[in-house]
């Protein structure tokens, strides 16, 4: 291993010394596929990188969330705080990740040499990361499930079928109310909606009994694809061919993952791009439908509703869907631009992403609320009353809604088939980067073993992911999402600006940025500038803080769950958050000082290590054209 003397504004020649990895100084006329990182690897294209981004960011909550949380919250009013949320949280977040890991190319736990005493945020970032896709595959389970039933003639929810266990609650339409009626004698009779109209009679306040009801769709999903318990307390049985299906997933995403980005990268152009071509299908095909319009007016149309810009929890919806949407702070978006050629234009590619992104979630609203305004139609409801979101939507509202149009089979299988490919995008890029994290702490023992490190991760979730696959795995999945996937990446996200603006410094992270893309005028840093260091921060603490205050224990429908239930979800996500101040604590106790304030300024400083992953890009580091000051606290120490 060679070793390269930098001196740097601030610090001696005798406290830099900077490893600089072997046989690192190739170029793309001597390294295979144009790769300039021979230890790590690069994406073989532009397009591979930028449809695996995409893929990434673009994933089920555009299409089952967002179309909910916009006729919930106004309609087409709902825009203006998307895109405000849009342009003051998820795209500095975006760019700024983007950036961090293309710099050092490294994944979201190495490139924290930046800010050693925040290492855990990386950690924090993997761990929630490696909670979600553990119960996100299962829900790639579901959609195969469905996609397997969706090869006959009828669909199986499209009646209550007795085949499959339909029982008397089962019925396309909502049954009438019996009513208690007093007979002339005194006796109290149930008598039925029938008898009462034959004699003009109507039912008195308070004395209807309403028979329990459910659709066909509904009962399939809780009585035939989940087989499920009552409660989480009931655990019951694995159920087998969700299991089945859990394991076919997760051998999709351990053979598209085999040799990395390099066969990944081959994946996405099908999986990427393969759910916009059936949106736009299902999109052309729900606006010939009869009554599409009502769908689309409820979506967007006529209940835009200004006023409702003034309800606190529209600017929290907004937020928090751009925030989960986008990806920011799970460390994949760091981890897949650690594979980048140093001087690939990350900031075009967040542009081009984010607006992407936020398209394909308006766009898919319109697909599916064209076909659920023709479902409402045909039933002589209102939109508001088929409108559903996640689970809802995705496997009772919306199959419900195919199983009612003409080769309702095809359909079925186009929308399901389209759910496999954006779970899977998504479920790439998550393995991915715990892989990366695990690759960078111990490259050469793992980098040769990759294909095995990977069928062992692969295999390890699989087991673990059979619990959400049981009886009770719903319950399991959902208090897993609302936990995990809340509250911890919003912490991550917070401490990372602060990390990255406050401590390493925002005019030494610009810098690092221009070396890559180029120097840019200060007007075209100062919007940057300003949300990293201030507006992002600031906004994503509110948006915590609201959460934790209006905090409601999670239920699945009107089903509650246990105390040791919510218990549990509580000590996920502080098992994940922890690792903060315990890697805080251990860089400040390792850290060389005669004091407490010599030890956090030490810990808080960038490795000798740290910098551009090659040699050569290293030199253009500490070029004077590209020379920098002390930002942040690592100003404060002239030690």
């Amino acid at each position: 291993m060679g070793k390269e003397e930098l001196t740097l504004p601030g610090f001696s020649q005798n406290t830099i010394q900077t490893p600089i990895p072997e046989n690192t100084a190739a170029t793309d006329d001597n390294v295979p596929d144009g790769d300039e990182n021979l230890e790590r690897g690069n994406w073989s294209s532009k397009t591979e990188y930028l449809l695996s981004m995409i893929g990434y960011a673009v994933g089920l909550g555009n299409v089952w969330r967002f179309p909910y949380l916009a006729y919930k919250n106004g309609g087409g009013a709902f825009l203006i705080p998307y895109v405000i949320m849009l342009a003051f949280a998820g795209m500095p977040l975006f760019f700024l990740e983007c950036s961090f890991g293309q710099f050092a190319s490294l994944g979201p736990v190495a490139v924290w040499k930046a800010v050693p005493i925040l290492q855990g945020v990386g950690i924090t970032m993997v761990l929630i990361s490696t909670s979600v896709t553990i119960y996100y595959n299962c829900i790639l389970a579901y959609s195969l499930f469905y996609l397997f039933a969706s090869f006959q003639s009828p669909l199986p929810w499209s009646d209550c079928f007795s085949w499959w266990g339909a029982d008397e609650a089962c019925s396309r339409t909502s049954k009438d109310p019996f009513c208690n009626f007093t007979l002339d004698n005194g006796d109290i009779e149930i008598v039925n909606s029938t008898w009462l109209q034959a004699n003009n009679i109507t039912c008195t306040n308070g004395s209807q009994i309403y028979v329990p009801h459910q659709g066909p769709s509904e009962q399939y999903w809780d009585k035939v694809a989940l087989r499920r318990t009552s409660s989480m307390d009931e655990t019951g049985q694995i159920v087998w061919y969700l299991a089945l299906c859990l394991l076919l997933a997760w051998l999709i995403v351990g053979m598209a993952l085999s040799k990395g980005i390099k066969s990944s990268g081959k994946v996405v152009y099908f999986t990427a791009t393969f759910p916009y071509v059936v949106l736009i299908i299902l999109l052309v095909r729900g606006a010939t439908l009869e009554g599409a319009y009502k769908g689309i007016e409820f979506y967007i149309g006529r209940q835009s509703d200004i006023s409702r810009l003034s309800d606190a929890e529209v600017w929290k919806d907004a937020a928090t869907q751009i925030f989960y949407s986008l990806s920011v702070a799970w460390g994949g978006l760091t981890a897949l631009s650690s594979y980048n050629k140093f001087h690939n234009n990350c900031y075009t590619d967040a542009l081009i992403i984010c607006v992407i992104n936020c398209g394909t979630s308006v766009f898919a609203g319109f697909a599916i609320f064209s076909v659920l305004g023709h479902m409402a139609h045909i039933q002589d409801k209102l939109v508001s009353e088929v409108a559903k979101s996640g689970f809802g939507l995705a496997f009772i509202a919306y199959p419900e809604a195919l199983a009612q149009l003409p080769v309702a089979p095809f359909w079925s299988i186009l929308f399901f088939f389209m759910l496999v490919t954006l779970g899977l995008d998504s479920q790439f890029a998550t393995i991915e980067t715990i892989l990366t994290a695990l690759l960078d702490q111990y490259p050469k023992v793992l980098q040769s073993k990759r294909i095995y490190l990977t069928a062992g991760i692969c295999s390890i979730f699989f087991f673990l992911g059979l619990t959400c696959v049981s009886q009770a795995g719903i319950y399991w999945i959902n208090i897993m999402d609302h936990f995990c996937g809340g509250w911890g990446i919003l912490i991550a996200a917070v401490v990372e600006l602060i990390g990255i603006s406050w401590i390493y410094g925002v005019n030494r992270f610009i810098k690092d940025i221009e070396m890559m893309i180029g120097e840019k005028s200060w007007i075209f840093w100062l919007w940057w500038r300003l949300c990293w260091f201030f507006i992002s921060p600031c906004l994503l603490t509110a948006i915590l803080i609201w959460s934790l205050a209006t905090f409601v224990p999670p239920t699945y429908g009107s089903i509650p769950y246990p105390t040791w239930g919510i218990a549990l979800g509580w000590c996920m996500i502080i098992f994940c958050v922890i690792w903060i101040p315990i890697i805080a604590v251990v860089k400040i106790v390792q850290a060389e000082g005669s004091s407490l304030f010599q030890k956090i300024v030490r810990s808080s400083k960038p490795t000798p290590d740290w910098g551009p992953y090659l040699k050569q890009h290293r030199g253009e580091r500490y070029s004077n054209k590209h020379d920098f000051k002390q930002t942040g606290l690592a100003e404060m120490a002239k030690l």
